[in-house]
């Protein structure tokens, strides 16, 4: 991925995104998302003209996640992207850059009541995270925020994590892949999550909050050139995206209303899920735990993200 981002900052774009040429033309602005729950926010607010009230004309581009939507921001593809935060920090840990400019989603902090977790088949002889060591457990990227957050549930557990199996699968085919015993377990978020349990399954480790309390899990991002050469369009941006939040925290039917509107999660699934967390304030005690995670887990390799330069 480093090769990537890499070469992706090299062939950037020079365009910078359209500006307003006066107080009536509004700048368009791409975002690259993932068409997950965590991002209802950000089409709940476009709904609300929270965008277009701060002159910004908003479209949304569906990218297959936070590792591939990187590159599309460093192009000037996207203005800004949401990525999990430790695709971020590899990004940086590269000198690729990227900056936050918003928070994006958090863990509910709560164990049984989260919109991500390892599952398993109902008859499965797996009970506990411990009994993930030495098992096929799959996640949607390798090395990545998945593997990191299951190593410590694993570890705090008591089991051995260096001997789980990760294999790379994306998040809506798990729920086939689990109950077709491709794998003894899968990590999964809402929608899948609700599917697995419809399906039977259930969950054995709670990984994100075994990871830190009230995890950060994502967040919203730009380079750090469009930071330099537009920062009223960023400070813009930032404020609809905070509004967008707020307006998701207390309006929890209207996000599953929205969420039709971009998946193809039907009403039944939409109503039953475990909706996430989506506070305006980024826990940056909880980024560390998992900057401090990732590199006793091998996932920078010998790079150190610096989190002064990559969080505001």
């Amino acid at each position: 991925m480093a090769t990537t981002l890499l070469a992706a900052t090299a062939c950037g774009s020079s365009d910078s995104p359209s500006t307003p040429s006066d107080e009536g033309t509004p700048a368009k602005v791409t975002v690259g998302v993932i068409p997950i729950v965590d991002v209802a926010p950000i089409y709940l607010g476009k709904e609300k003209g929270f965008f277009s009230a701060r002159g910004i004309d908003l479209t949304m581009e569906s990218g297959q996640g936070g590792a591939a939507i990187v590159p599309g921001v460093l192009s000037g593809q996207f203005q800004f992207g949401f990525s999990n935060v430790t695709s971020l920090m590899i990004a940086q840990g590269n000198r690729v850059p990227v900056k936050v400019v918003a928070n994006g989603v958090a863990s509910t902090g709560k164990e049984g009541a989260d919109f991500g977790g390892v599952t398993v088949k109902g008859d499965s002889p797996i009970k506990s995270a411990k009994d993930l060591a030495g098992k096929k457990v799959a996640v949607n990227t390798l090395k990545n925020i998945g593997d990191t957050t299951v190593r410590e549930s694993v570890r705090k557990a008591g089991g051995d994590p260096s001997t789980i199996n990760f294999v790379e699968i994306g998040f809506p085919q798990m729920p086939a892949a689990l109950a077709s015993d491709q794998v003894d377990a899968a990590w999964v978020v809402e929608p899948s999550l609700s599917v697995v349990k419809s399906q039977g399954g259930r969950v054995v480790a709670w990984n994100y909050v075994d990871a830190a309390p009230n995890l950060t899990v994502a967040t919203y991002f730009t380079s750090t050139k469009l930071t330099q050469e537009n920062p009223d369009l960023v400070k813009r941006f930032t404020e609809a995206i905070n509004e967008s939040l707020t307006y998701a925290s207390t309006h929890a039917d209207e996000v599953r209303q929205v969420l039709g509107t971009y998946t193809q999660i039907d009403q039944k699934t939409r109503d039953a899920m475990t909706l996430p967390v989506w506070p305006t304030e980024i826990n940056k005690a909880s980024i560390e735990t998992l900057a401090t995670l990732g590199k006793n887990d091998g996932v920078f390799g010998d790079k150190t993200p610096d989190l002064t330069q990559l969080l505001p």
